[in-house]
């Protein structure tokens, strides 16, 4: 028998978010205004205590609403008047000593331009000393820093050190005082305590065991099953793991530590001691493993969550675990008010409410419909902490996943052992490396699985469907999936929702992917959507076989586009340039399929870039093929001339021209001529229309993502009938220009843009070359 969950203490869980969030939202003032009436109502409230059953519970909402407000208060007014704050304010340079309390993490996601993103890292410290205008003064208080990550690695939280340089506000709603772009390394480094030391020294051993004895993708994965540690996780695994709801198992969350606390629950008690010494020994463990970790907010979270997942499905004490919970969320918001802007506390909390609240009704119900014990439990949470979590994540992703269940289920049965196995090999690395390899080794199957079912899942098409973003999109899921919860009660109406799965699964998403629509017959040329990047596909005229011209600033999507259009064999991938935004999709592209060769232009910058380029394409064996004015290249249905750059020309060029260094191909395809540009820029455009070449193409890829950086004279040479620009949905460039656009349609050009349309496929047509859209297959336009 499910009893009704104890909703006491919930309300006043409520409340200390709320107070908490206006205070960092709307100010201290705010927050004091809260605790001041706060305080005023709690009196008239104490009245009607012993004669209103109700009021009890109101005066506690309002004594902890209180204290929230005031502490939220002091806290918020402190940042505002902290000297580093209004140093900030005006961009002032600094000189602040500081105790770092997370190591420096590389940047993830895509980057542009002459850097990638994990040039650069983020370490979040406390401020121990400031000094502004000559003036030192001792603080405390949150920073944020900005460093660069080849400076910093080897850092670690708990060493204090010195850093210059222009202090910046920071994001609105956290309580950082300021945020500092460092750009040199830091000085007077002291040694970090040795419980830290030994916690690093561990995690390393982790990650030296993990890559002797497995894949690089499981030995990324391990460490961050284990200790949440991704830095060695490819970037292509991680956009899988994101697609296919997995994130979570490579982030320290609640999960990781019941897992470890429960297996040494049971250990325990098999060794047959009793529950006193039990509780001990997990919490011993829990504490060791925070510490194994890192004592940052998200962990200590992921703590509290933990221990009250083992209290709900470990203890069995499912009544008491709701008040755990909302005792939990006071205590952490009053400790670390950040939390209450936290999108991984809102998750955590929404997560172990699901497994509180309905993962046991959900499995008694499937165990009473003849579904087996273990089996019925392993359907349910899964299940059940997706319905909770899905609104928050359609907020903040605008995507909502359909394989993140099946994936969970899948990979649930493995988790727990991989973890455990991670672990044991972490603690016993130090004193013997052969069982710490044996460890790992046997942890290998269960990881192979798991990259397995993510690979998979993310493949399946339509596998995550967009949903409105904000809270609008959030409480509009919530709401359906309320309604639907309810309605789902009836026989009826659960079994129509059975029927429709099964229709969906056996027929809709099969058609979906049968469907001729796209890839359009007879395509000479796509323009994939790889967002704010480039990536074009060109046909050879062998079935399966294309060229690719640069592979976009995301690990997966050009792989993607590729897989969409059936291609089996690149015969050559292009890259205009070594930007990241034109080459990050190589290496997935190459671990997919046979790539023939890579070819580039004289200009080898930046050097990050070429260096990972011959890393990749040795580990595939993909030669580099040296590109440059003057080459022809040809294909049965496909011709390319490379026009530029010339290498005299490059011969004089940094990292800081590779835009205007880029490969400028025209491209003969059945479609007509094809002039492609990478990012060629101002200087670049002026020789190609000095050069007196033949630039009048039917289709022009525009440069550099339409930005105002286009000659009036250059585009009036090419004279296009189609214009593709490559760009991405609300980037923060100002691209495509207004003025390119225009002076492209005036010229009599159809622009067409890949943020707006999708992947564009251009093909032959009576009167020209047209152009299909995916998403639209039954528009073909001609120009």
């Amino acid at each position: 028998m499910i009893r009704r969950p104890d909703l006491r203490l919930v309300p006043a869980a409520a409340a200390v978010w709320l107070v908490t969030l206006l205070g960092l939202r709307a100010g201290w003032v705010c927050a004091a205004g809260v605790a001041s009436a706060a305080a005023i109502a709690a009196p008239l409230v104490l009245g009607f205590s012993r004669r209103r059953a109700g009021a009890r519970a109101v005066l506690v909402v309002l004594l902890l609403a209180g204290v929230a407000g005031s502490a939220i208060a002091v806290r918020v007014h402190d940042v505002a008047e902290h000297p580093l704050r209004r140093a900030a304010t005006g961009g002032e340079a600094v000189t602040v000593r500081v105790e770092l309390t997370s190591a420096p993490t590389p940047l993830r996601g895509a980057a542009f331009g002459g850097s990638r993103a994990q040039d650069r890292s983020l370490a979040r410290a406390e401020v121990v000393t400031t000094e502004v205008a000559g003036r030192r003064v001792q603080s405390g208080g949150s920073v944020v820093l900005l460093v660069p990550t080849d400076r910093w690695h080897g850092l670690i939280a708990g060493q204090r050190l010195t850093v210059r340089g222009k202090a910046a506000p920071p994001r609105d709603g956290r309580l950082v005082v300021a945020m500092l772009p460092i750009h040199q390394a830091p000085s007077e480094v002291s040694p970090p305590p040795r419980w830290q030391r030994v916690a690093a020294e561990l995690r390393s051993g982790l990650r030296e065991v993990s890559a002797e004895h497995l894949s690089p993708e499981a030995s990324g994965l391990l460490p961050g099953l284990v200790v949440g540690d991704t830095a060695g996780l490819p970037p292509e695994v991680e956009q899988d793991f994101e697609t296919a709801g997995l994130s979570h198992l490579t982030a320290v969350s609640g999960a990781n530590l019941a897992i470890v606390c429960g297996a040494v629950l049971v250990l325990l008690h098999l060794l047959g001691l009793g529950p006193v010494v039990c509780a001990v020994g997990a919490a011993l463990v829990l504490v060791g493993f925070v510490g194994l970790t890192g004592p940052e907010p998200s962990v200590l979270r992921a703590a509290a969550m933990g221990a009250i997942t083992l209290l709900a499905l470990v203890l069995g004490r499912r009544r008491s675990a709701l008040p755990a919970l909302a005792a939990s969320v006071v205590g952490l918001l009053l400790l670390l008010p950040e939390l209450a802007t936290s999108a991984g506390f809102a998750l955590s909390v929404a997560a172990t409410a699901g497994l509180v609240l309905l993962a046991p009704a959900w499995a008694a119900a499937l165990r009473a419909r003849g579904v087996p014990v273990g089996l019925a439990e392993a359907i349910a949470v899964p299940v059940a902490a997706h319905v909770v979590t899905a609104p928050l994540i359609a907020a903040i992703s605008g995507g909502v996943s359909l394989v993140a269940v099946p994936a969970n289920l899948l990979a649930a049965p493995v988790i727990a052992p991989a973890t455990v196995l991670g672990v044991l090999a972490t603690v016993t690395a130090p004193a013997s490396t052969w069982l710490a390899g044996l460890l790992v080794e046997l942890a290998g199957p269960e990881l192979a699985w798991v990259l397995l079912i993510a690979d998979r899942a993310a493949a399946v098409p339509g596998a995550v469907f967009d949903w409105p973003t904000g809270t609008g999109g959030g409480l509009l899921l919530a709401v359906l999936l309320l309604v639907g919860l309810i309605a789902l009660r009836g026989r009826r109406v659960r079994l129509l929702a059975v029927v429709a799965v099964l229709l969906s699964a056996l027929v809709v998403l099969p058609v979906r992917t049968m469907l001729p629509g796209w890839p359009v017959p007879g395509w000479s040329v796509v323009a994939c959507d790889v967002g704010q990047g480039d990536g074009l596909v060109l046909a050879t005229g062998t079935p399966g076989e294309a060229v690719v011209v640069d592979t976009g600033p995301d690990p997966r999507r050009s792989a993607n586009c590729l897989r969409r259009l059936g291609i089996q064999r690149v015969s050559m991938a292009v890259l205009t340039h070594l930007h990241a935004d034109h080459v990050s999709g190589l290496r997935t592209v190459l671990g997919e399929m046979p790539v023939g060769a890579v070819g580039i232009g004289p200009l080898r910058e930046p050097e990050w870039a070429f260096d990972d380029l011959v890393r990749d394409t040795r580990a595939h064996r993909a030669p580099i093929v040296a590109l440059q004015a003057g080459q022809r290249l040809t294909w049965p249905s496909l011709v390319l001339d490379v026009l530029a750059p010339d290498p005299s020309v490059t011969r004089t060029q940094t990292a800081d021209d590779a835009n205007d260094a880029s490969l400028v191909i025209r491209a003969t395809t059945p479609a007509g001529r094809v002039l492609l540009t990478g990012d060629v820029e101002l200087p670049g455009q002026g020789r190609l229309v000095s050069s007196r070449e033949d630039l009048r193409a039917d289709v022009l890829k525009v440069p550099h993502h339409g930005s105002r950086y286009s000659a009036p004279r250059f585009l009036t040479a090419v004279r296009p009938g189609l214009a593709l620009i490559s760009v991405g949905a609300g980037n923060d460039y100002g691209h495509p220009n207004a003025f390119v656009i225009d002076t492209l349609t005036r010229a009599g050009a159809r622009v067409l843009r890949t943020d707006q349309e999708g992947d564009i496929a251009v093909l032959p047509g009576p009167r020209g070359p047209r152009f299909v859209s995916r998403g639209d297959p039954l528009r073909a336009e001609e120009n």
